[in-house]
């Protein structure tokens, strides 16, 4: 008989030949167990979507309830649906008043597909703003965002009329215009190996951008619900961008994104054609009920406080070792870059042997992923460090002559 593993390479439709092939039985806090009863402390967080850990009793206890409630009805917009009220007045509550309306979807791309629509339906411009070395997602639209051309010449032709500019790099806002309909960028560029704002970058976005009548997208799909030290990294750096996109942790572990943005801008979507934008599993009912749970979960327990802290300690632990030349971070998203890229694999293989999970970055050879449960404890923590720590060793040790 096949195993599992060879069932799953048979069946399921893969995205590379490197897949981790970790066979998962079930998910506690702050650890992934496998079928062949190994344990992992998660300092991935599926890429930031399990920021509350896994299984956590409240949202599980709220995807029960609305489990017995009713699942979806009808497409999104149709009906009214008392979970995505609730979670959509629970989270603009958290924002400032320009702030009203929360126009739900399914996945991060999706969000950006609709932002990228929104900001040439409200401008009646064409040209979108991007830079270099982003992940917006995997769509036609949203991989359009993407400057590698060696990439994205395999699905060409893309979206036209995108133009890219360097992150952090004041003189390329000049190539924001009066022809750009809408700049979309993220406060913290993830994929390049956490690379934060610097001197006030954002603030210059935001000024050409209201210099030029273009509206101002941040892509808070992985920053956003914490994970940087404050609700949303927007509110870290200063800045109040026309439409945000969320996701990721929005849906406590479920599938589930948004647009947030004005009631004015929003409508847009209403007529001038009707119908807009319109999604079928958009705001889901069991994923805004878990959605709402973990919101209030984060609000009442003081875990963005904590995120600070956590940051210093993994970066006290890390950066003085004699591999790693650099650790960047923003919040509990840090990237740590070794000083050689023959480095990298032994570490992140050794660090999965050890039972720790840590990832890659997409545009970032030399670099590691470390992003963490929010609410993951100190001692877990800790060993998860140790573990790390003992994987740079080898890797160390393996080119020692």
């Amino acid at each position: 008989m096949p195993s599992l593993r060879e069932i799953y390479k048979q069946n399921v439709g893969q995205t590379s030949e490197w897949s981790m092939m970790l066979a998962v039985d079930h998910a506690q806090d702050c650890y992934v167990y496998t079928v062949d009863g190994r344990q992992y402390i998660d300092l991935n967080s599926g890429i930031s979507v399990s920021s509350l850990g896994h299984s956590n009793p409240a949202v599980i206890k709220a995807i029960q309830d609305q489990a017995s409630k009713h699942l979806h009805t009808m497409v999104y917009g149709e009906h009214i649906q008392e979970p995505q009220v609730a979670f959509a007045k629970l989270l603009l509550s958290q924002l400032p008043e320009q702030y009203n309306s929360l126009y739900y979807l399914l996945t991060g791309s999706e969000a950006i597909e609709a932002a990228m629509k929104l900001c040439r339906k409200v401008t009646n411009r064409f040209e979108i703003v991007a830079c270099r070395n982003a992940y917006h997602g995997s769509t036609q639209g949203a991989e359009s965002l993407r400057s590698d051309h060696e990439y994205a010449m395999h699905f060409a032709p893309l979206v036209p009329g995108v133009k890219h500019i360097n992150y952090n790099i004041d003189a390329d806002l000049n190539r924001i215009t009066s022809h750009t309909a809408g700049v979309i960028i993220e406060p913290v560029q993830a994929e390049s190996g956490i690379n934060p704002p610097q001197n006030d970058y954002l603030r210059k976005v935001e000024a050409r951008c209201k210099e030029v009548g273009a509206l101002f997208v941040l892509d808070e799909i992985q920053t956003g619900f914490g994970r940087t030290g404050q609700l949303f990294a927007h509110q870290k750096y200063g800045v109040t961008p026309d439409i945000f996109c969320i996701g990721k942790a929005m849906g406590g572990g479920l599938p589930l994104s948004g647009i947030v943005s004005s009631q004015q801008l929003l409508s847009a979507f209403i007529k001038n054609p009707a119908l807009g934008h319109i999604t079928t599993f958009g705001g889901h009912p069991l994923s805004c009920a878990a959605a709402n749970a973990s919101l209030n979960y984060l609000l009442n327990n003081e875990i963005i406080d904590h995120v600070s802290s956590k940051e210093a300690y993994i970066k006290s632990r890390l950066s003085g070792h004699n591999i790693v030349s650099e650790v960047r971070s923003s919040g509990l998203m840090l990237a740590v870059e070794v000083t050689r890229k023959k480095y990298l694999k032994h570490v992140v293989s050794k660090a999965i042997d050890l039972g720790v999970l840590v990832d890659y970055f997409l545009f970032n050879d030399k670099s590691f992923r470390v992003a963490p449960p929010l609410v993951i404890e100190d001692d877990v923590l800790a060993e998860g460090m140790d573990r790390l720590v003992a994987a740079l060793d080898f890797a160390e040790a393996r080119y020692q002559k």
